[in-house]
């Protein structure tokens, strides 16, 4: 047992307020803790003192001690959501660690601006500044994802097209066999990593 849990079983024991299990457990640390027995001791004076006051004299003595009772320090009252969180370390540390993620997250979804492209066949694409076209008579084989850029498809993407954090343009031309995705939030965006990243692994 910590003596800082001690001492609040103290008062407690004094008050006639704790459980065998409890008293057995105080008592075994008394007597290994010469600290906490003395700081118990002058406790238990203190509460005798004040029950001879108040039982032998109790109208001259009010007074004296309620003065007495407002002088000694407040015990520290540990708050519900700290005992909750010392018992439950490992949903705390997984909670904290998912905030963390999502904080930061977001932060890079909000700096990120350079264009990036992925995906197979890159040479049968065209980039003009922050622009990708797919032109007529191209085709892409496997999935075309493009972040922070405009996306315009002329030709055929033979499978998913992604565009993250930009816009997308499909000419009366254009042939997507897989699905279309436009991300543009940041719960969306990092899904999508998530996801990604547990595709990436699954494919090592």
């Amino acid at each position: 047992m910590e003596c800082n849990l001690a001492v609040s079983l103290m008062h407690d024991y004094l008050d006639d307020d704790l459980s065998k299990e409890q008293q057995l457990e105080l008592k075994t640390h008394l007597l290994s803790c010469p600290d906490c027995r003395m700081q118990f001791k002058e406790l238990e004076q203190t509460d005798m003192l004040m029950f001879s006051l108040y039982h032998h004299a109790p109208s001259a003595s009010h007074e004296l001690t309620q003065r007495i009772m407002s002088a000694l320090p407040e015990e520290k009252r540990q708050q519900p959501w700290l005992g909750w969180i010392r018992r439950h370390p490992a949903i705390t540390a997984a909670a904290v660690f998912l905030i963390v993620m999502f904080i930061s997250s977001i932060s890079f979804w909000d700096q990120e601006t350079q264009l990036v492209v992925k995906g197979k066949d890159l040479d049968q694409v065209v980039i003009e500044g922050d622009t990708v076209i797919v032109p007529e008579g191209k085709t892409i084989t496997g999935n075309l994802t493009v972040e922070n850029g405009k996306t315009k498809v002329y030709g055929e993407v033979n499978g998913n097209l992604t565009v993250i954090d930009g816009s997308l343009y499909q000419a009366s031309t254009a042939h997507i066999s897989g699905k279309v995705k436009n991300i543009d939030q940041a719960l969306d965006w990092i899904w999508y990593k998530i996801t990604n990243a547990f595709t990436d692994v699954a494919y090592r």
